[in-house]
């Protein structure tokens, strides 16, 4: 069915797909009393999306429902950190057990948990590669702090570098791994950190194009450490796809050259699959091997849980052995809640044949995505791989000026009409899609044809 609109085109009704679990009743505090609350008692410095913030109360699997009990369509994931969907059953019965067992404990003592969760990730990295050690910690920034630190310690160098328009987390030691200036503190950061050129071809920094830049955006790094360092680095992080940076797809080459020059300087590198990982991107479950490359150390978080407080960083043994310098020990890291929630989702992913999903529907709703592309000017671009997807908003595809007010409107819409979307870049100007990925194709239908409602109320940009 389609339905007219002011610009005179046809949009099809968007409609949520029946779902047929019912949230419990809620009776809790009202909104405005937690909104109140939270103004006067929560550091304002905590953002919320959307003008009118909503409270979400209960979820199930890729839906969520507010305490007035409207249901939404989580595209986001709760930022990209529910991979098999929210409260999953079995998940769930399984962490219900644990907590009436045993809550915590720490890496001073024996517990099967973090070791059995150590050796299925293990197990699902490269083989050969020998990334076989793992830390656990509580989130990403966490275990980019931790992979820095062991890059330096195994090389003996202290120079690190990452990319411009890459997100590492917001403590200070990953704030200056982050460059992306939105969320970055006017305040001095840790040094040794140089900023290198990504691969974002839609907006090249060298106004290039691909592939006649015979690939500057990589070659150019050679020159970062020639002229800015001394010449011997640590370590090069980055994500395979950047998340909060846009869904930035660099070319297939680009991770290949960039490593080469990395290792020759004597540098190890860290491949941040915070949330490109377990099996987002679809093809692959790590998203370094869409680009014929291994790192010497990986960084999750995020979706290793499904939503617990988890992170961990594997590396080789090689590497690892350098923390033995100094007492170490993690308070909640590892814990034996986080860790089985963890090996619950390993599991789910494996049974629920997830990572095939993340494929098929990621490549149908990215075929969907390119159709609005030629219907709306307003879209710029369309990348990124499997359920990791941006749709870049510009006021004028020639220009490629950035439409930050009009990526602003169609999220708010799109939230009225019951889906939950994010926003990423410098600018706030790409459309964020990275739903759990126990979606269906249903779900990837209500996407398109409520973006196609919004972009059209929103009116046309040219």
């Amino acid at each position: 069915m389609s339905s007219s609109n002011p610009t005179g085109t046809s949009t099809a009704r968007a409609t949520l797909p029946a779902c047929d679990h019912r949230p419990a009743p809620y009776d809790g505090p009202a909104r405005n009393e937690i909104l109140a609350l939270r103004r006067e008692y929560l550091n304002p410095g905590i953002l919320t999306y959307y003008q009118e913030p909503i409270c979400i109360v209960e979820g199930h699997l890729q839906y969520l429902w507010d305490e007035t009990g409207k249901r939404y369509l989580d595209a986001i994931a709760g930022i990209v950190t529910v991979s098999v969907g929210h409260c999953h059953p079995k998940i769930t019965d399984r962490v219900r057990e644990q907590v009436g067992r045993l809550v915590h404990t720490t890496t001073i003592y024996l517990h099967p948990n973090i070791v059995l969760f150590a050796k299925e990730l293990a197990e699902r990295m490269p083989a050969e590669s020998d990334l076989k050690v793992s830390y656990f910690t509580n989130s990403g920034s966490e275990a980019n702090e931790l992979a820095v630190l062991m890059s330096r310690l195994h090389t003996g160098h202290h120079e690190v570098l990452a990319l411009r328009n890459g997100y590492h987390g917001g403590s200070q030691t990953a704030m200056s791994l982050t460059a992306v200036g939105t969320w970055k503190y006017p305040v001095v950061t840790p040094g040794g950190v140089r900023h290198v050129a990504p691969g974002y071809c839609y907006r090249c920094p060298f106004g290039l194009s691909y592939p006649s830049c015979d690939l500057k955006c990589a070659t150019s790094i050679e020159d970062v450490i020639r002229y800015e360092t001394c010449g011997q680095v640590a370590c090069f992080i980055a994500e395979p796809i950047q998340g909060v940076g846009g869904a930035v797809l660099p070319p297939p080459e680009y991770f290949k050259v960039v490593y080469d020059i990395v290792r020759r300087y004597g540098g190890l590198c860290i491949a941040d699959e915070v949330q490109t990982g377990f099996g987002r991107t679809g093809e692959h479950y790590w998203g370094f091997e869409h680009f014929g490359v291994t790192p010497d150390i990986v960084v999750m978080a995020k979706g290793i849980g499904n939503g617990a407080p988890l992170g961990a960083c594997t590396t080789r043994p090689s590497v690892a052995e350098h923390l033995k310098q100094r007492l170490h020990f993690n308070t909640f890291g590892g814990n034996p809640v986080s860790v089985l929630q963890g090996l619950a989702t390993l599991e789910i992913i494996d049974e629920e044949n997830i990572q095939q999903q993340a494929r098929e529907l990621g490549g149908y709703l990215n075929g969907r995505l390119l159709e609005l592309q030629d219907k709306h000017p307003v879209i710029g671009q369309v990348r990124g791989l499997g359920l990791m997807l941006g749709v870049e908003l510009v006021k004028n595809r020639q220009t490629k000026e950035p439409a930050a007010a009009e990526t602003a409107d169609v999220v708010e819409r799109a939230k009225d009409r019951g889906l939950l979307l994010g926003k990423g870049g410098l600018y706030g100007n790409v459309i964020r899609i990275k739903p759990p990925m126990c979606i269906t194709r249903e779900d990837c239908d209500f996407m398109v044809d409520c973006l196609d409602t919004c972009f059209a109320e929103g009116g046309a940009v040219t």
